[in-house]
């Protein structure tokens, strides 16, 4: 076997684990352990002593001791888009409001502008180098969304690309249609009518291309009603599709009580939410993902109620919402530090939440986001003493090695 083999068996032992598996208490930590995987699933996870006896050639990597975490999962960014906003960063900082900017034709219609000059080719290599940055951190799996491309063609060029980002790297890339985004300047005062021309049609050429995982919109007073938003939604649920939704980022239009009463994966943002919101989302089964980038960037001082969502019972996911404009960010491990020192999360919700809850958000929860036997082995070895570091540090990277589907990666590229 070489590294790059994925057949067969290997082993990593004298390691340290953070399962994350639910069934154990906390982080589900695994002392003096050891990590069996056979043709790139998991077979054991668990302490060393308890490893069945192994048949057969075994590649086998001693970890000296390093922990050991399922692969991070960035379940909410906009990765794919062109050019930049560095400007509106400018004018933010001389006190204009993200409400100020779009309307001026600033935001996201400046990004669509910029997006649909540029061909598929020129997408995937201008979103390659954030990709990487997040693979660099150990990441496993990046949900992409569309929704800077505004019009049919555009937006398919921008789903493309995203599925074309996983041939270029060894990554779980995961889409959402996101043509709900903002109403471009053609259709200004006619939200109704490009629901009609653009998202309806542009979602079932999607579908039909096999590029969509999931349905996203923006609702919220500068984007999409909640009874345009649901329209959206009705027909994701005929074409069988789970949906998602940008949720009470600026005001409480009950979008993310509305998402979770479809069976909603996610509500994302939620700084307005409110307690029938998250009550709403808990029975739900929805992942309430918080986004401290954004809140970051936009300099917010309204936070995500996360004390509500902890007395509902709600999940709570972590991510970068990695975008041009209002959370160009593409740091995992800093999103974990942002959401702890702005938000309050701990560190078993940073790391759950970034790994667990974060497939959960997804979708793929049997599939990934915890290290247990049938899931696939995507993982990562840390430099590290206690799996707090991940949370604690700021601007510093402390991956040793990572894992995707079983294959050895070095840290900086992601690639073998």
């Amino acid at each position: 076997m070489t590294d790059k083999d994925t057949t067969g068996t290997r082993l990593w032992r004298g390691a340290r684990l953070a399962t994350l598996d639910p069934a154990r208490e906390g982080l589900g930590v695994v002392e003096d352990a050891a990590l069996q995987v056979e043709n790139g699933r998991i077979s054991f996870a668990g302490p060393e002593a308890n490893l069945p006896p192994l048949e057969g050639p075994v590649m086998t990597t001693d970890c000296g001791n390093r922990w050991i975490t399922p692969a991070p999962i960035d379940c909410h960014t906009h990765l794919v888009f062109g050019g930049n906003r560095a400007r509106e960063f400018e004018m933010r900082l001389d006190g204009a409001t993200y409400e100020d900017i779009a309307r001026s034709g600033g935001g996201i219609v400046s990004s669509v502008r910029a997006t649909n000059a540029l061909s598929v080719d020129d997408l995937v290599a201008q979103a390659l180098p954030r990709l990487d940055t997040l693979l660099a951190e150990g990441v496993g799996t990046v949900e992409i969304k569309s929704g800077y491309g505004l019009n049919i063609d555009a937006e398919l060029r921008m789903l493309r690309a995203a599925r074309a980002l996983a041939d270029q790297r060894p990554v779980r890339i995961v889409t959402s249609y996101l043509a709900a985004h903002a109403v471009p300047a053609e259709y200004a005062g006619r939200g109704d009518d490009y629901i009609n021309d653009v998202v309806l049609p542009g979602l079932r050429a999607a579908h039909a291309e096999g590029l969509v995982d999931a349905v996203d919109a923006f609702c919220e007073g500068i984007a999409f009603q909640p009874d345009q938003v649901a329209r959206v939604f009705d027909l994701a649920a005929e074409l069988g599709l789970p949906i998602k939704l940008h949720a009470e980022q600026l005001s409480n239009l009950g979008g993310a009580a509305m998402a979770a009463g479809r069976g909603a994966l996610s509500a994302d943002h939620l700084e307005y939410l409110d307690a029938n919101g998250a009550e709403a989302m808990a029975r739900a089964g929805s992942v309430a993902v918080l986004l401290p980038g954004a809140f970051y960037a936009l300099r917010e001082t309204r936070k995500p109620p996360v004390d509500l969502l902890r007395k509902a019972g709600t999940r709570m996911a972590v991510a970068t919402d990695c975008n041009p404009g209002t959370s160009p960010l593409t740091s995992l491990l800093l999103s974990m530090n942002m959401a702890a020192t702005f938000f309050g999360l701990t560190v078993e919700e940073c790391l759950a939440g970034t790994t667990r809850e974060a497939a959960r958000a997804l979708g793929l929860l049997e599939e990934t986001g915890t290290l247990e036997p049938g899931k696939a082995a995507d993982f990562a070895i840390w430099d590290i003493e206690s799996p707090a570091e991940l949370v604690y540090r700021i601007g510093f990277n402390p991956l040793h090695s990572r894992v995707f589907a079983g294959e050895l990666l070095n840290k900086q590229s992601g690639l073998a």
